[in-house]
This record gives C-alpha cells, sequence and structure tokens, in this order.
C-alpha cells in the first residue's frame, strides 16, 4: 500500500483533510456527508455556525423543523436532521468519548442510530485522532479496478494489515484516494488511471 500513498501523494500532493475547527465539527461533517458532494456539507455546516448550532449541546436542542432547513441543501434532510439531533444529545451527554480506544469507540459509534461504517470510522480517524482505515466508494471502486474485491472489513483489512498504524498518513491516505476518485474515476478517466498503470495495491 505504501508505494500507491507515495504515488498518489506525488501526483496530487498533501490534501491536510479534514477541514475542521473542532472535533465534534467532525462528527456533524461525517453525518451531512452521507450521499451527497462535500461542497453542500460545508454549506450547510456554514449555516450551523452562523446559528450557533455547531456544539453538540445547542445542535441537540434546535428545532428539528429549523434544522432540517440548515441542512436542506445536502439531500435527505429530513433523516439526517433527526441523525444529528441523535448524535448530537449522545455528544453532549458524554463529552469524553472520544477517549475511548479505537475498537470500543468504534462499537459505540456503530450503536447508534443512522451511524455507519465509514461515518464511524470517519469520527474515529478524524475527530478523534485514532488510527482506523476508512474506507469509500472511491477506495472500493479503485480496488475493484485493480483486482481487489471485498466487503468493508476486508478491504480495510487489507489496507491496516499493510501500513502501520500512523493516524495522519491513514488521514492523508485516505483525502488522496477520494481527491484521485473525484479526479479520474468521477470523471471516467480509466485510461489515465496511474494506479492500474503502476500496478495492484
Amino acid at each position: 500500500m505504501k508505494p500507491i500513498y507515495d504515488l498518489l501523494l506525488r501526483e496530487l500532493g498533501s490534501k491536510h483533510w479534514w477541514p475542521a475547527d473542532t472535533p465534534f465539527e467532525v462528527v456533524i461533517g461525517a453525518v451531512l456527508t452521507q450521499q451527497t458532494r462535500w461542497e453542500n456539507v460545508e454549506r450547510a455546516i456554514n449555516n450551523l455556525k452562523d446559528h450557533g448550532l455547531i456544539e453538540a449541546d445547542s445542535l441537540s436542542k434546535v428545532k428539528t423543523e429549523e434544522l432540517e432547513e440548515l441542512i436542506r441543501c445536502t439531500g435527505f434532510y429530513r433523516q439526517k436532521a433527526l441523525r444529528l439531533k441523535n448524535i448530537s444529545k449522545f455528544f453532549d451527554e458524554n463529552p469524553d468519548i472520544l477517549r475511548k480506544p479505537p475498537g470500543e469507540l468504534r462499537e459505540v459509534l456503530l450503536s447508534l442510530n443512522g451511524v455507519g461504517e465509514e461515518t464511524a470510522d470517519s469520527i474515529v480517524l478524524y475527530a478523534a485522532d485514532k488510527p482506523k482505515f476508512v474506507i469509500d466508494a472511491y477506495t472500493k471502486r479503485i480496488c475493484k479496478c485493480m483486482g481487489i474485491e471485498g466487503n468493508y472489513g476486508k478491504l480495510q483489512s487489507i489496507f491496516e494489515s499493510s501500513l502501520l498504524p500512523d493516524v495522519p498518513l491513514y488521514k492523508e491516505f485516505h483525502a488522496l484516494i477520494v481527491e484521485y476518485g473525484k479526479q479520474f474515476c468521477g470523471k471516467k478517466r480509466c485510461t489515465d488511471c496511474i494506479l492500474v498503470e503502476n500496478g495492484k495495491m
């Protein structure tokens, strides 16, 4: 995996992802980014900031209808509003949750309504700064093109077993995959793919 990381870093440069002022802002973004583009998430987060709703306490108490309007741009806004209120209430009642060991934290997050593996791992990695590799749609697509197939857990295991448990590296690698996916996979530039050309992960 490391040679692929190095190749992507040379091609794309460092991404310094995830953009957020606080760990809880990462949590909000992880929920809102489900099934939408990041540009829409940024708009929604700016709306929340403008209304003083970027912390767990205030977000958990806002009226659902108001929250829906503020995050409408992310799609599935009714569903996401309920998920945000639910996770905000949990974080407000458990302010030290991000201090838990990564495995335990992941299990707790997965027990929350609307939190799947990708969302949970994004929170573990980017909000808690703990080593857990995030597998998203672009990662699955790129792996498949290189002959590597499997469910979320299998792909995650492949990455984690071939890399040191390095939080900055995990963050950068995932960000590079997402950016590469946008530039190549999203635009169907398959004939220009430098990953398939340079070997398999």
